[in-house]
């Protein structure tokens, strides 16, 4: 029997890799994933057997993986960002209660919230939400209370899965909603293709955001009461003070 390696890779790019992640694809036999993702791996690791699937794929995906590891195959199953963070770890825990004797080991992975959070700036430095738009597996009833209680609360709030086809106007209902406990003008921002070809930042104010397109490919940060723009990037007091420092 081989193992089974759920493995974040990042946003996609060599460089924001781990290196445990690049210690696994290169001892696994095979690696597998969704198509987007093993198309970003491929160039760095041509020896390795390729397995893909496309969206809406992911049980297939799973089975394949347990399927190669019972030939005797060590398999990486590949995720964008982390694999336990809106990724396949926990499809993949549920799948293999019918292969019992199959390991499963997840590797982390740099999620999008941290990779876009460093392009930004600092905009997570205080307490924050990380919140899904994708209404696909969670209903939009439940994905609203979060963010008004995360808007409430006056957190940082990272949206994931901000639009699709089926989901032009969701980050335009999800800042109508934040708006109901913050200022137009907090400080916002959003990141695009981090890692990759096109790779996009932008900082605005959460009236702005409302304005902006954005699609699967965009990771959106809106600010706390207390984040500020400083040299063109968003940032958010942590709360040291300079008598605090040794400077």
């Amino acid at each position: 029997m081989g193992k089974i390696y759920i493995t974040g890779i990042g946003p996609g790019d060599f460089e924001n890799m781990t290196l445990k992640a690049f210690e696994v694809l290169s001892f696994c036999d095979t690696i597998i994933g969704y198509n987007v993702y093993t198309e970003l791996v491929k160039p760095y690791f041509k020896d390795k057997e390729f397995l893909s699937t496309g969206m809406t794929k992911e049980y297939e995906r799973c089975v394949l993986c347990f399927e190669k590891a019972v030939e005797g195959k060590n398999v990486a199953l590949v995720c964008s960002g982390d694999a336990g963070i809106y990724g396949m770890a926990e499809l993949m825990y549920n799948t293999g209660q019918s292969y019992p004797d199959i390991p499963l080991e997840v590797i982390p992975g740099v999620t999008a919230a941290s990779s876009g959070a460093a392009l930004l700036g600092a905009p997570l430095i205080q307490d924050f939400a990380v919140i899904s738009l994708s209404d696909l597996l969670t209903p939009w009833e439940k994905i609203e209370k979060r963010i008004l209680a995360a808007a409430y609360a006056d957190m940082g709030i990272c949206f994931y899965n901000p639009s699709s086809k089926k989901r032009a106007g969701y980050l335009e209902k999800a800042c109508r909603l934040v708006l109901k406990y913050a200022s137009p003008e907090t400080v916002c921002g959003i990141t695009e293709n981090i890692g990759r070809e096109g790779e996009f930042y932008k900082v605005c104010t959460l009236k702005e955001l409302i304005e902006i397109p954005v699609n699967m490919f965009t990771t959106v940060f809106i600010g706390n009461s207390q984040t500020e723009i400083i040299n063109g990037k968003m940032v958010t007091p942590r709360g040291y003070k300079a008598k605090d420092m040794d400077v």
